[in-house]
């Protein structure tokens, strides 16, 4: 089952981080998210000519709506205007981690115990890089995973360091949408706040691709 991101796990570190330009992105997001209120969850920096500096963020009860999104965007874009870790010009975009969320702290990894996931190693194991498989928990500082089709020979679990992944996510299905709704009722009833919780429960129902952001396009 799902809970909910508790205040005392705000500061606990990724070990699941970026690299080259998007990891100087971070370092400048992560504190001033931080006073804001809300925690770094990814940046992906693309690599097109279009380019764009997507950053993924939430509050400590797992939300993130279109006016967190646009209030962090506000906050960043002189930040980054000033420190210019891009060397070009580029589209900003803060966004929420949506139900097919990214999975980066060894909480997450016990938050979502149950549902199938995505892992990409950066260090091979047992000569695979990539894995997918039902999500059973974490096991000191590794996941263990059971994989979907495990090959002939192949033990049926995997044990795989969170710190040596490159990648790990959910994988969408009814029972996570199912789950998300869950969480978005639990948390609406805890706050008390119908417009709140009506813009936290469309987040969490969101597709794919479908993720609440606020955009604006920066200077070099």
């Amino acid at each position: 089952m799902i809970d909910t991101v508790g205040a005392t796990e705000f500061a606990e570190p990724r070990l699941i981080i970026e690299q080259g330009t998007a990891a100087r992105v971070a370092s400048i997001a992560a504190p001033v998210l931080a006073e804001l209120g809300y925690r770094l969850v990814r940046v992906r920096v693309s690599a097109s000519s279009n380019c764009t500096v997507q950053i993924m963020a939430e509050r400590p009860d797992g939300s993130m709506t279109v006016e967190d999104c646009e209030s962090a965007s506000r906050t960043l874009s002189p930040v980054l205007d000033v420190e210019d870790p891009i060397d070009r010009e580029y589209r900003l975009e803060i966004s929420s981690p949506g139900i097919d969320r990214p999975l980066v702290r060894r909480s997450d990894f016990e938050r979502y115990a149950g549902h199938e996931v995505k892992v990409e190693m950066a260090v091979g194991l047992q000569g695979r890089r990539r894995f997918r498989g039902v999500l059973l928990g974490v096991d000191g500082e590794a996941a263990r995973i059971r994989h979907t089709k495990a090959a002939e020979g192949e033990a049926d679990e995997a044990l795989l360091p969170i710190a040596d992944m490159a990648d790990a996510r959910l994988v969408l299905s009814d029972a996570l949408v199912t789950e998300s709704l869950r969480r978005g009722k639990a948390r609406a009833a805890r706050n008390e706040i119908e417009p709140r919780a009506a813009r936290d429960a469309d987040n969490d129902n969101r597709m794919p691709g479908d993720r609440l952001h606020a955009s604006e396009t920066e200077g070099e």
